[in-house]
C-alpha cells in the first residue's frame, strides 16, 4: 500500500531527495516549502504524486491547518518528515538572542507543532512514523557551531522522549545525523558578527564552511534511501548517523565521554548523603 508523506523544506537537499524517493517507491508526497512554485519541475514530472503546500516552520500556528489540510485531502499522514532546517556559524558570545531564537524557531519549535498536530491521527490509526532530520552535531559540537548544535541537541532530547511516548502506538521514531553531504546547508546558512577574540578557534570553522561548500562527500539521494530502508526494517533505530564522517565522529565522542566519566566516577558517585 502506498503512503503519504508530510515532508517539510522538500525542495531541495534532503527534504527534495527524500521526496524523490518516497515517489520513486510509488508514494505521494506532500511538500510543504515556503514557495511552492520551487517544486513546479517535480510537480510537472509527477503531478499524482507530489502535492505543493505553503509551510513557512517558523510559523507554529500554521501546522495544525496544513496537517488538517493533507488529512482532508489524502485521508491520512504515513510519514512526517521535519526536515526544514539551516545552519549557523558564530561563537557563542557573537551570537545575538535573535539570532539564537530564530534559529529554535526553525529546528525545535516548527518541528514540535508538526509532531503536535499529526499525533492524534497516528496514534487513533496506531501506525506512523516521524523522521526528525539533525545532525552529527545534535551529538556533539565544536567552536562556531553551538547556536546550531544547541537546536539539534534539543531536537534529539525532545524526539528520544517522542519515542518511547508514542511507542506504544505503533510510531516509529527516526532521529537522522547526517555529516557532511552535498546540500545547500552551507550557502544557505547565517553568521554572526565576527570579532577577534575567536579567529582562532571559530575562523577555523568559519573558513571550513567556505572552503567545503559544494565539495562535500556525502550523497543526498543515497542518504535518502538509507532512511527508507531504516523505516522498512523491523527494529528501525532511534538514531541514524550518515557518512563516515558521521560514524566516526558520533563514535570518537561516545568514546570520549565513556572514558572522562570512567575517569571521574569515583569522585561522581561519592555524592549520597551519609547516614
Amino acid at each position: 500500500m502506498s503512503r503519504v508523506w508530510l515532508v517539510t523544506g522538500a525542495n531541495s537537499g534532503f527534504g527534495r531527495a527524500i521526496t524523490e524517493a518516497a515517489v520513486a517507491a510509488g508514494d505521494t508526497v506532500v511538500a510543504a516549502v515556503r514557495r511552492p512554485a520551487s517544486l513546479d519541475d517535480l510537480v510537472a514530472q509527477h503531478p499524482d504524486q507530489v502535492d505543493p503546500v505553503r509551510l513557512d516552520v517558523t510559523d507554529s500556528e500554521q501546522a495544525a491547518g496544513v496537517a488538517a489540510d493533507v488529512l482532508a485531502r489524502h485521508g491520512r499522514i504515513d510519514v512526517l518528515v521535519n526536515n526544514a532546517g539551516r545552519t549557523h556559524v558564530g561563537a557563542l558570545e557573537e551570537t545575538t538572542d535573535d539570532e539564537l531564537r530564530a534559529l529554535f524557531d526553525v529546528h525545535v519549535f516548527g518541528p514540535a507543532a508538526l509532531v503536535r498536530a499529526v499525533l492524534p491521527h497516528m496514534r487513533e490509526r496506531r501506525t506512523g512514523a516521524i523522521v526528525q532530520l539533525s545532525s552529527m552535531g545534535g551529538q556533539l559540537s565544536f567552536a562556531g557551531f553551538g547556536a546550531y548544535s544547541g537546536t539539534k541537541f534539543a531536537l534529539e532530547g525532545m524526539s528520544e522522549a517522542l519515542a518511547d511516548e508514542v511507542a506504544p502506538y505503533g510510531i516509529k521514531v527516526l532521529i537522522v545525523e547526517p555529516g557532511s553531504f552535498r546540500t545547500g546547508l552551507f550557502s544557505a546558512g547565517t553568521t554572526s558578527e565576527e570579532t577577534g577574540p575567536y579567529a582562532d578557534t571559530v575562523g577555523t570553522t568559519r573558513r571550513m564552511i567556505e572552503s567545503s561548500d559544494g565539495k562535500q562527500p556525502g550523497d543526498p539521494a543515497k542518504a535518502a534511501a538509507a532512511i527508507l530502508t531504516a523505516l522498512a526494517a523491523e527494529e528501525t533505530p532511534l538514531r541514524l548517523p550518515l557518512g563516515d564522517d558521521a560514524v566516526d565522529a558520533v563514535l570518537g565522542h561516545l568514546e570520549r565521554v565513556r572514558t572522562e566519566v570512567e575517569s571521574w566516577e569515583t569522585v561522581a558517585r561519592d555524592t549520597a548523603i551519609e547516614g
